[in-house]
C-alpha cells in the first residue's frame, strides 16, 4: 500500500455479525467487509444530526476500510489472472 498509513482499525473483516447489521439497519448494499465500522459511524451521524463536522475518525476509517478492501480485490483479481494464465500455458504443452 504505497506510501498509504496502515490504519490498524481500517482492515477489512469478512466475519461480519449479520444479527447486528440487521439491528442498526444497514442497507443490504453497505453489509460488506468494512460493515463492522458503518455501524458506529451512522449511530454518530444520527447523534450529531449528520453534522459534516462530528464523525470526521469514524468517516476516515471506514472510506479507509473501504479503500483497503477494494485494493484486496484488485489484488485478487490479478492473482486469479496469473494462474489462469499458467493453466492456458500447460494446457497449450
Amino acid at each position: 500500500m504505497g506510501g498509504h498509513h496502515n490504519n490498524p482499525e481500517a482492515k477489512p473483516h469478512t466475519n461480519q455479525d449479520p444479527d447486528a447489521m440487521s439491528k442498526a439497519r444497514l442497507p443490504l448494499a453497505f453489509r460488506d467487509t468494512c460493515a463492522h465500522l458503518l455501524i458506529p459511524l451512522n449511530k454518530c451521524r444520527r447523534e450529531s444530526f449528520w453534522n459534516p463536522n462530528k464523525c470526521g475518525h469514524w468517516r476516515h476509517t471506514y472510506e479507509e476500510c473501504e479503500y483497503n478492501s477494494y485494493l484486496q480485490r484488485c489484488e485478487a483479481k490479478v492473482q486469479e489472472d496469473l494462474i489462469l494464465k499458467e493453466r492456458a500455458k500447460s494446457e497449450e504443452s
